[in-house]
């Protein structure tokens, strides 16, 4: 299937789909930054998810051969439902998908449990507009900790909270399935994120509950998780920019391997619509590859891209000069 040029005049967004370009016109409140307000519940809660998963590892070498496969399918099915779903497709609406694969990436979203597509999505879009302000919910501006995982652990800075109400979410709400998802998410992520990860391996094949629990639920969350939140963190921080030498997001190889394709972040922050996040298509890019294949299976369609000539020339105009084409 031909790709679609988003740098052709013919080309129209959807709605909501332009509320994931930046915002020149935002400024900062002056003034004392509102206090943080620590949410302990979450810091009590998180604490205990990755000491699970610390001991999830130690479990790892008793685990059978069968719970290592089921572990490393619930990995990639569980990101695939962020990067391909709530990402790709609901956020920037980068592509088309069919009803079942719309239901396939909702179900895998839920076994990501961070917070629903609608939610997600909403939250996105306001990173991208508010991109290293006080607006953007994870404001990298603000260090690593703070971006990788402590903005989930404080209250949201009001600025946040009042863009994010702002936004033009119609698409998002006109979508039944991402309605649906948000209406019975926590029994979805109950039954997606532990009961079903857990009780496949202890009912098909015998594994124990113990290790089923900690190493496909608990261990596999975490690390999904925590690749996702490199994207905000460590995609923000360190590597060069290529197409944007003026935004802080950068293209990272680690980001990239761990986030399977969510590490070209200087590229996407430049051209948030491609459906590829990426100037160089399936290169180590495990998303964009599962996209494509959905397209020549017919279960998606009109993935947008960027023309070869418009990036050449973004790169050319505004990037740091290490761009290259492989």
């Amino acid at each position: 299937m031909p790709d679609r040029d988003i740098t052709s005049p013919v080309w129209h967004p959807e709605p909501g789909a332009v509320e994931d370009v930046f915002d020149h016109t935002y400024k900062e409140k002056e003034g004392p930054k509102p206090p943080i307000v620590i949410v302990w519940r979450n810091v009590i809660l998180m604490s205990l998810l990755h000491i699970g998963a610390m001991y999830g590892l130690l479990l790892l070498p008793s685990a059978r051969a069968l719970t290592w496969i089921w572990f490393f399918g619930c990995l990639l099915f569980s990101a695939l439902g962020i990067t391909a779903g709530a990402h790709r497709l609901w956020s920037h609406r980068s592509y088309k998908a069919s009803l079942p694969l719309q239901i396939f990436l909702a179900v895998g979203n839920s076994m990501a449990f961070q917070n629903d597509i609608y939610e997600w999505s909403r939250d996105h879009r306001v990173h991208h507009k508010y991109s290293e302000t006080d607006a953007d919910p994870h404001n990298a501006v603000r260090g690593f900790f703070f971006s990788h995982v402590g903005w989930l652990l404080v209250r949201k800075h009001p600025d946040v909270i009042e863009k994010g109400r702002k936004l033009e979410l119609s698409d998002l709400k006109a979508d039944k399935v991402v309605m649906f998802q948000r209406r019975f998410y926590k029994p979805s992520v109950l039954l997606m994120c532990f009961f079903v990860p857990t009780v496949v391996p202890w009912f098909f094949w015998g594994e124990s509950l113990w290790v089923a629990y900690f190493v496909p639920a608990l261990l596999r969350y975490a690390l999904v998780l925590n690749a996702t939140w490199l994207v905000n963190s460590a995609a923000h921080m360190w590597g060069n920019r290529p197409y944007d030498a003026k935004i802080n997001p950068r293209e990272n190889r680690f980001v990239t391997f761990s986030a399977i394709g969510e590490g070209f972040h200087n590229y996407h922050h430049t051209f948030p619509f491609d459906y590829a996040t990426s100037e160089f298509g399936c290169k180590l890019n495990l998303t964009t590859c599962f996209i494509d294949l959905m397209c020549f299976l017919g279960l998606a369609r009109e993935p947008k891209r960027v023309s070869r000539e418009a990036v050449l020339a973004r790169a050319q105009r505004t990037g740091d000069g290490s761009h290259w084409s492989g």
